[in-house]
């Protein structure tokens, strides 16, 4: 692979992912005639045949397209190294991507981030807020260096640290079911019942569908306060973090509707970020001290 130029290997990245030589031109602020040389260079140094031009659109061939997947990975790794060097030259990050999920009690989570942060005045805390499927999708595609989120423990391109456990109860208002309802509620008394659920952030479809009643109606909210609201008020039921209803639960506001049929579930929270990553020094010491520290009461 002597000789192999990385200029070549970004043209023709950018041209698998644009779909044609304008527009890969375009995204890298290059002419569309140098995008053209770069790939057909290296073609020809590959000895291979990348791209299909026979149609409006280019096209990757066989080869391109397996090609295009390693070529990928590559790149992906040599602008984590370059990243991971600019950090070091630099001593701290400037800016670190933090995402809480909706499971997550903000409170705790908020006070060990803002007094790690607080030695640390060097580094900006970028911090937002996802949804169901939004913190992991955020990771995933190098949106976030670390998320608070329930995650699969056994997912090999996660590395976690678990926090606490988080209950999720099924709870209506008193008087939102008919009198003697509430005692062994199933999915079927449910279903003409609307049903309050967490606006999922992922831009793509999360696999799993969290307590849906099949065929009940359903109303969204952005977190779980509001929904939390919307139960309270009779305007629906669903699942609430435990953290979140203790008060309601023992005050009568709010009434458990859990049975053998609608058992809720435990969740466990953890820190979670992408084996894979490239880890600043701000990020190794937040990780070490998530480690060190245990879990986070709440």
């Amino acid at each position: 692979m002597d000789g192999l130029k990385l200029h070549d290997l970004r043209c023709f990245s950018a041209v698998a992912t644009e779909g044609s030589f304008q527009a890969a031109a375009s995204a890298l602020n290059r002419s569309h005639p140098s995008v053209f040389a770069a790939v057909a260079r290296l073609e020809q140094h590959l000895g291979l045949t990348l791209l299909d031009r026979g149609g409006y659109r280019v096209r990757l061939t066989e080869a391109g397209r397996m090609f295009h997947a390693r070529a990928e990975l590559m790149l992906r790794e040599l602008e984590q190294l370059r990243t991971y060097a600019s950090q070091l030259a630099s001593g701290e990050e400037t800016i670190l991507r933090v995402v809480i999920g909706d499971l997550c009690p903000r409170s705790p989570i908020l006070a060990w981030l803002s007094r790690f942060f607080s030695t640390r005045p060097r580094t900006r805390l970028h911090l937002e807020y996802e949804a169901v499927g939004g913190p992991l999708e955020r990771l995933l595609e190098g949106e976030a260096d670390l998320v608070f989120h329930r995650a699969d423990p056994f997912d090999p391109r996660l590395e976690q640290v678990a926090l606490f456990e988080v209950g999720l109860v099924p709870v209506v208002a008193p008087g939102f079911l008919p009198p003697g309802c509430t005692a062994d509620v199933t999915p079927r008394i449910l279903r003409p019942f609307t049903q309050c659920v967490i606006r999922d952030t992922a831009r793509r479809q999360w696999p799993e569908d969290y307590f849906l009643v099949e065929g009940a109606h359903r109303c969204s909210a952005p977190d779980h306060p509001m929904k939390r609201e919307l139960i309270l008020h009779g305007l629906a039921w669903g699942h609430l973090p435990d953290w979140l209803i203790r008060e309601d639960l023992s005050g009568g506001r709010l009434i458990s509707i859990a049975s053998e049929h609608l058992p809720g579930r435990v969740e466990t929270l953890a820190a979670v970020r992408r084996r894979d990553g490239s880890h600043g020094p701000v990020a190794e010491a937040l990780w070490h001290e998530l480690q060190e520290s245990g879990p986070v009461g709440h």
